[in-house]
Parts: structure tokens; C-alpha cells; sequence
């Protein structure tokens, strides 16, 4: 396949002729696997300041016999660091499905993330439709398929280190296909030989194939403004107008599975699906939503796109890439999150905000099924879910990460002790926090978790200032990659789930009421995404020269949690922050301390 990392000299001719830079992926290590003891004791210095101590102490004797002597974690070790030995990239498989693949959950709000441009003040129409070919399509896409990008290299800890490139060059090539009991990751494996040729772009609910490609030639800017002008037209024809099918991919997906099953029994449905999941991405023209164009509502409109009664159905979720071009300014793009992190989407923006052919656009009208209405009909992307997300675009203007680098800190770890006494002073408790920290430095890396409610936590976390937690995470020597392989390596062979698995304190300990990244840019752009549980807050943050900027999201369904209270407490959380460092810096220089 395609995407297999292959090494026999003569794959490395095949790869090195498609424009691989062998250079690099070929030279990554292998993610490691931790330790066993370590990775144990790790867990129970992570848990302990969490829990109830009746309950540390029994898992403490549970984990202590799972890590006996001959005991079943060695034994489940041995065979992780076989399944190492025999695979490029021992987690992968287990975390791509464990964090994405079996969720069940709608993809909006839930699962994708998207990247909120700024406001935008289009003239007219024409003017709106010229904002897309602002971005170098044509030339970053086949770059990214050809997989001849430049090699990214690790910046801060381990700087100068080449990361893994895998992530960028999904972003064109993958689909999310629903199944009624896990989703499939798709990826085109000759995309290199044959590139795309066409995309997607939804008007009013309908969806059009843009060819961008025509007798070998890739149409001009000209040519591709003018399809896209036939598309605004094309679907202002009411009476040709047909369902809005997309919004059958914002249901659950296994509901969405069961939908895509009842259309695929027709071959043309079949067919016009095809279209749509072989496409390289998708492009979203957007009514006018009479929002507000705040930063907050901008963010909302991207996740859900107003819900069905707005631009909610103008979406093909399952898409990895969608670029949203509203008629009132309100643009950015949405994302299927299973292909690639955050910060692969921030490089490729940046890359694309311009360094850009004739054919007509077609409509996909072939989909034909007398059930087609009672499946809208039943879908379950109602008002409900865009009523429940309570979103608080923040931007902290009292300083930004140059601040806290001449204080000689981690921007990170600063913002992620302010995270942790915001919680601690809305609910006077710490809870399990998910960052996450790339592994890129590894072949076919992703994510692990950075536990940042530290032991420590409570008095502005030392761990965190010297950035050690970090470190483990992004060398491979965190805990959470490492007790998931175990749990799977078991159930793969047919053991049973060990009780250190079924405890309750593991069980709490992986459900993250604070879950957090940063996606920093270069633009003046900001990333933002759903709660990860009912009861939890998404607080995903940006840090910029002069200024910070969060967005905190939670389910107003909830009682525990409040966007607004939560930004006010991380407000005053900076701010202590800021006035304890300068009061300690005071008495350094006064001789007092």
C-alpha cells in the first residue's frame, strides 16, 4: 500500500521517485515503550491528589499486582515490545480508534475542530467568491500528495529534531467513512500517480463537483471564479433544488452508517457518494447567518454551522477539509480531526494564504431514494446541540508569551498552571486534564497526553515551570499511549480486561473535564472545538507576542460548568500569575528573599 513504510531498496527508488523525503521519515525512531514500572508508578502519582484516598489505596494495591513479578503486566509488556518490534508505529492503530474510530458521537461539536479566520467584509457576491482563490490551492495540494513538502523540524525542547510528515499528507487524501460499530479511516493509496482532480462545493444545502482539472490542464483563477459564479446561480434554482443530504453526515455515526447503507442500495446514490468521498476537499458557501460576527458567534458558526435551520446542512463532515466562505465575512475552515492535529492545519494555512482552471460544475442531483426525507427527517443534528454548546472567545490582552519568556518560562506550562487555578477556583478541586504533546520526533507520531493536574498543581506547579512533564510526554514516555496498549494488547489476546483497567479510578481518570491544547499561529486566527465530556470544558489557546487568546467551550446542559465563569476565573488566574512573579522579582532585586 501506499502509505506503508516500506524499506527494500527498491520501494526506497518507488518513494524517493514520488517525491518522498526518505531523508527524514526513514531516519525517525520508532515511538518507545515506557518502562512498565515507570509508567506505574507515573500513574499513581498522577491519580492520587484526585481521587478519594479509600479509593487510591485499593487501586494502589491493584496496580501493584498487575506490575508483580511474572505477573500480568509483564507479561502484557512482552508482548507490547513484540507488537514494537513487528509494526512502524506500535500505538497508532490502538489510539486512532480508541480516541476516534469508536466514537459514536456526531463529528460536530463533539470530535471536529476548525480554525476561525477573521472577520471578513466581502462587497458583494463576486467579491465573497474571490476570497477562496485567496488561498494557493493548486500548488500546496500537489505538493502535499506528491509528499515533496519540506521537512518540519521541532522547535523549543529537542529543537532541530525532524518531525514525522505523515499527518500533511492525509490531509487531502482521507475520508472518514461511517460504520455502524467503528468508523474507517480511508486513504487513497495512488493519489500520488493520479491525482484528484476534482472538489466539492455545497451552495444552499446543494453540492456541486468542480472539476479543477481539464484536459490535463488545471484551470486559472479566471476560470475557477467563473464555475464558482455557475454554482451560486445553479443553486439559487429553488424548483431544482434537491434535500439537504448533508446534513445526514452531522448525525451519530452509527446512524449516519445506517443512513449511507439505505442510499448505497441505489447505484446511482453509490456513485454520487464516490464523487463526494474521492474528493480533495470541500468548499462551503455560506448564507448569511444574521448573527453577530463576534469573535464567540464566528467560532459557533464554524462548529455547527447554525445547525440545519442555518448552514448546518451546507457540510460534509466526513470530509478531513472543509473551507468555509460565508456571504456576511464569517469564514474558516472545519475539520475532520481523525487525519491530523491541530498544529498541521496552522503550518498548512499558513503555507496556503497565497503563493493558484475550463469546466463546468456539475450538481450532484443523482440521489434518488423514496426514503431520502424520512432520513433528513430523523436526523439527529437538531437545535438542541446548537443551543447546548456555550462558547467564550477570549482574547487576554495584558500580555502575551514574550512576557513570560523574559520571565524565563514555558509559555505552555504558564498558561497551563493558569488553566489549572481557574478550575481550582471555580470548583476547588483539580481534575484529570488532557494536553496534548506531539510525538512527531517518531515514525507516523500523533499524540500523547501531557497530565498537567499535577501533585503540585495546588502551588503554582513546579513540575510544570521546568517543563519535566512535557518532556516525558514528547520523548514517548508518557503514561496514557502506554496503558492503552496494554489494555488492547489484552484484549486482543482474548485475557479478559485486567482489573487496573476496570477500576474505577482509571476509569475517572480518563474522563477529562479539562481538555486543553495550543495551537499557536502566525495569523490572526484562532482554533477552537467542543468539550470532550458532558460535564467538561474544551480550552484550546493561542499565544500571540502582546496577547493570549483562548476559546473555552461547555454544554450549557450542565451545572457544573460555565464558559463566562471559567474565562473570568482564567482572567484573574494571568493576572496573579503576573503579579506573584513581579512581587517575587521585586524582593529578588531588593535583597529580601
Amino acid at each position: 500500500a501506499y502509505w506503508t513504510i516500506l524499506t527494500t531498496s527498491a520501494s526506497m527508488q518507488m518513494i524517493k521517485h514520488q517525491g518522498c523525503r526518505e531523508d527524514n521519515q526513514f531516519a525517525l525512531p520508532k515511538v518507545p515503550v515506557p518502562p512498565l514500572k515507570q509508567t506505574l508508578d507515573l500513574y499513581l502519582r498522577c491519580v492520587q491528589h484526585l481521587v478519594k484516598d479509600e479509593h487510591f489505596q485499593k487501586t494502589k494495591a491493584i496496580v501493584e499486582k498487575f506490575g508483580a513479578p511474572e505477573g500480568t503486566g509483564e507479561f502484557l509488556q512482552k508482548k507490547l515490545l513484540e507488537r514494537r518490534d513487528k509494526t512502524t508505529n506500535w500505538v497508532y492503530d490502538y489510539w486512532l480508534e480508541d480516541m476516534y474510530l469508536n466514537n459514536r458521537l456526531a463529528l460536530p461539536v463533539n470530535s471536529s475542530p476548525v480554525m476561525v479566520f477573521p472577520k471578513q467584509t466581502f462587497s458583494d457576491h463576486k467579491d465573497a467568491l474571490r476570497y477562496v482563490l485567496s488561498f494557493d490551492m493548486d500548488h500546496y495540494v500537489s505538493t502535499a500528495i506528491r509528499r515533496a513538502l519540506p521537512v518540519d523540524y521541532a522547535r523549543g525542547q529537542l529543537a532541530g529534531t525532524p518531525l514525522c510528515m505523515e499527518q500533511y499528507y492525509r490531509l487531502f487524501t482521507s475520508y472518514r467513512l461511517p460504520g455502524l460499530k467503528r468508523d474507517t479511516l480511508k486513504v487513497q493509496t495512488n493519489a500520488a500517480s493520479s491525482e484528484a482532480e476534482h472538489i466539492i462545493v455545497a451552495c444552499k444545502n446543494q453540492f456541486f463537483v468542480l472539476d479543477v482539472v481539464a484536459k490535463n490542464k488545471q484551470l486559472n483563477e479566471m476560470e475557477i471564479l467563473s464555475q464558482l459564479e455557475k454554482i451560486v446561480k445553479m443553486a439559487e434554482n429553488a424548483e431544482e433544488r434537491l434535500p439537504p443530504f448533508g446534513v445526514l453526515t452531522s448525525d451519530g455515526r452509527t446512524e449516519w452508517a445506517q443512513a449511507r447503507d439505505v442510499l448505497i442500495k441505489d447505484p446511482t446514490n453509490r456513485k454520487s457518494l464516490e464523487v463526494i468521498e474521492s474528493c480533495l476537499f470541500v468548499v462551503c458557501l455560506d448564507e448569511p447567518s444574521g448573527l453577530e460576527p463576534s469573535d464567540t458567534n464566528r467560532a459557533l458558526l464554524m462548529l455547527h454551522g447554525g445547525g440545519r435551520e442555518k448552514n448546518g446542512a451546507n457540510r460534509w463532515y466526513d470530509k478531513p477539509m472543509q473551507f468555509v466562505v460565508g456571504m456576511d465575512g464569517v469564514c474558516g475552515v472545519v475539520c475532520e480531526h481523525s487525519p491530523f492535529e491541530g498544529i498541521v492545519l496552522s503550518v498548512l494555512l499558513k503555507e496556503m494564504v497565497k503563493q493558484h482552471k475550463h469546466t463546468h460544475p456539475v450538481i450532484i442531483s443523482n440521489f434518488y431514494t423514496n426514503k431520502i426525507s424520512d432520513l433528513i427527517t430523523h436526523c439527529g443534528f437538531s437545535s438542541r446541540l446548537v443551543n447546548n454548546l456555550d462558547m467564550d472567545a477570549y482574547k487576554f490582552k495584558f500580555y502575551g508569551k514574550e512576557f513570560i519568556k523574559k520571565q524565563k518560562m514555558s509559555p505552555d506550562a504558564f498558561i497551563q498552571v493558569a488553566l489549572q487555578l481557574a478550575f481550582y477556583r471555580c470548583n476547588g478541586r483539580l481534575v484529570s486534564t488532557y494536553e496534548s504533546a506531539s510525538i512527531r520526533r517518531f515514525q507516523e507520531g500523533r499524540v500523547d497526553n501531557i497530565r498537567s493536574a499535577t501533585p503540585e498543581a495546588l502551588a503554582f506547579v513546579k513540575s510544570m515551570t521546568d517543563e519535566k512533564a512535557i518532556f516525558t510526554a514528547i520523548t514517548g514516555m508518557a503514561i496514557d499511549n502506554h496503558l492503552l496498549g496494554l489494555r488492547e494488547i489484552a484484549k486482543e489476546l482474548n485475557m479478559g480486561k485486567p482489573e487496573i483497567f476496570s477500576d474505577e479510578t482509571y476509569v475517572k481518570s480518563n474522563q477529562f473535564i479539562l481538555s486543553t491544547s495550543q495551537v499557536p499561529t502566525t495569523l490572526e486566527m484562532f482554533c477552537c472545538y467542543g468539550p470532550v465530556v458532558p460535564n467538561g470544558y474544551g480550552a484550546c489557546y493561542n499565544p500571540q507576542a502582546d496577547h493570549i487568546i483562548f476559546c473555552v467551550s461547555s454544554f450549557r446542559e450542565s451545572t457544573e460548568t460555565s464558559s463566562a465563569v471559567f474565562v473570568k476565573a482564567l482572567e484573574e488566574a494571568l493576572k496573579i500569575s503576573c503579579n506573584y512573579i513581579c512581587t517575587y522579582k521585586l524582593y529578588m532585586e531588593n535583597g529580601e528573599l
